[in-house]
Parts: C-alpha cells; sequence; structure tokens
C-alpha cells in the first residue's frame, strides 16, 4: 500500500556528486503532497542521523549543519519523487541513505515522527 524506494546510491571518490532519489507509490501516496519527507543516513556503528527534510511544496527544506551548503533537497509531486543533491562528497558522509515520509506538510528532524521509510540506497565516499 505504501513503498519507498530510493536509488542513485554508489561508490565515488571524495569531491564527486550524486543525487538520490525517493520513488513513492501505492495508494497511501496518492496524495503524496501531503507528505513531508526526509531524509537520514546510518554509517556502520553509528546512530541513524537527520540529514534533510522538505515540506509539502518544497517551500520549506531543512539541513542538518554538516551537510548544509553541499546537500540539497527537492521533490517532484507530479513524479511523486524527492531527490537529494548531494556535492562535494567526503568520506564522512558513507552510509546508508533512507527516505521517510509521514503525513504532514511540514518539516520534522525527528526519525520517530516518519511512519513510511525506504530499504535504503549504499553511499559511500573513499577518500
Amino acid at each position: 500500500q505504501a513503498q519507498l524506494v530510493e536509488s542513485g546510491g554508489g561508490l565515488v571518490q571524495g569531491g564527486d556528486s550524486l543525487r538520490l532519489s525517493c520513488a513513492a507509490s501505492g495508494r497511501t501516496f496518492s496524495t503524496f503532497i501531503n507528505y513531508g519527507v526526509g531524509w537520514f543516513r546510518q554509517a556502520p556503528g553509528k546512530e541513524r542521523e537527520f540529514v534533510a527534510a522538505i515540506s509539502w511544496t518544497g517551500g520549506s527544506r531543512d539541513y542538518a549543519d554538516s551537510v548544509k551548503g553541499r546537500f540539497t533537497i527537492s521533490r517532484d509531486n507530479a513524479k511523486k519523487t524527492v531527490f537529494l543533491q548531494m556535492s562535494s562528497l567526503k568520506p564522512e558522509d558513507t552510509a546508508v541513505y533512507h527516505c521517510a515520509a509521514r503525513l504532514d506538510i511540514g518539516t520534522t528532524r525527528k526519525a520517530s515522527e516518519y511512519r513510511y521509510w525506504g530499504q535504503g540506497t549504499q553511499v559511500t565516499v573513499s577518500s
């Protein structure tokens, strides 16, 4: 009924760029515009951390300090897809990146407030 599928991860060198996509499908997301979406990441041995979030129209965006100025979150509601453009990648950005959605038009950094989660896509940045 509700599925989020991430794609776009891979192995890159420091300084490179990647664009992650999060595609929503299923009846639950028939009104995808009503959902706020966030990106989170989890590196081996570390806790999951907030990366970025976007409101229903994209008018409000929030970023973790560690990615501000390097990452850009955006969305295409017609395609039910949210993007994370990552630039100037660093080895410390290496992690599994997950997108998450909640039935709320705003943004939040709290993982517990997101109901729907994707399986994640691996991003590995070599030095």
